[in-house]
C-alpha cells in the first residue's frame, strides 16, 4: 500500500507492519499510484517550486525521476483542488493519467493527460472535462467526474455543481452518465467489472 503522512510518500505490506518512507522533500509529495507491475510508483510533488509528475522505483532504489515540466498554475485554497494530480497508469504501465488544469476559461478545471513514464510529451485524452478518474482495466474506457469537487467539505452538497459519475468511451468519444443521485457522488474508481465511488 502506498499512502501520503505528513507530505511524504511511505509504503506498507498490505498484511501490515512497519511503513517504510520513501520521500522526505520538503515540498509536498501527494497522490501515490502504483504501476500495474508493481515496480514503480508515480506521484505529483513541489520540488522546484512549481507541483509536477515524477515516478520512483517502489523499493525506494533510486532517486525520482521528473516527468512534466510545464509550470502548474500556482497556489490555490485547498477546496480548489490540485494541478498536476495523478489518476491512474495505463494498463501496458507505458503512460501516467494525470488530471492538469489546462482548461482555458478556468483555472482549476481540469483535463485527463497521459504522461509518458520514458519520457516525451505528454498527450491529451479525448474527455472534455475530469475531476476525479481512473481508465477501465482494459483502457479502453474512463469512469470520471466532470467537475472537481473531491477537495470541497460541504456535507449533503446538492446544489449545481454536485458530481454525478460518468463513463467515457474511447472509441465512440461518448460520455454517459451512470449515476443520478441529488447529492455529490465523487472518487470513482474501476476494479475488475465495479465501480466504487
Amino acid at each position: 500500500i502506498a499512502f501520503v503522512h505528513a507530505g511524504d510518500i511511505y509504503t506498507v505490506p498490505r498484511a501490515g507492519g512497519t511503513a517504510t518512507r520513501l520521500t522526505s522533500h520538503d515540498g509536498l509529495e501527494l497522490f501515490p499510484k502504483f504501476s500495474p507491475d508493481g515496480r514503480w510508483i508515480a506521484f505529483s510533488a513541489q520540488y522546484s517550486g512549481t507541483r509536477q509528475v515524477w515516478v520512483i522505483p517502489a523499493d525506494g532504489s533510486a532517486p525520482p525521476k521528473q516527468l512534466t515540466w510545464y509550470s502548474d498554475i500556482g497556489p490555490q485554497p485547498p477546496r480548489g483542488g490540485f494541478d498536476y494530480r495523478v489518476l491512474d497508469w495505463t494498463p501496458d504501465g507505458q503512460n501516467i493519467v494525470v488530471r492538469m488544469n489546462r482548461f482555458p476559461l478556468d483555472d482549476r478545471a481540469g483535463i485527463p493527460y497521459l504522461v509518458p513514464v520514458a519520457g516525451g510529451m505528454e498527450q491529451r485524452l479525448p474527455v472534455p472535462e475530469t475531476g476525479g478518474g481512473m481508465l477501465s482495466p482494459d483502457g479502453q474506457s474512463y469512469v470520471y467526474t466532470p467537475i472537481d469537487r473531491e477537495f470541497r467539505t460541504w456535507k449533503r452538497y446538492s446544489g449545481g455543481m454536485a458530481d454525478d459519475i460518468r463513463i467515457f468511451d474511447f472509441s465512440t468519444k461518448k460520455s454517459e452518465k451512470i449515476t443520478s443521485n441529488p447529492n455529490q457522488d465523487i472518487i470513482p474508481m474501476w476494479v475488475g467489472d465495479r465501480i466504487y465511488y
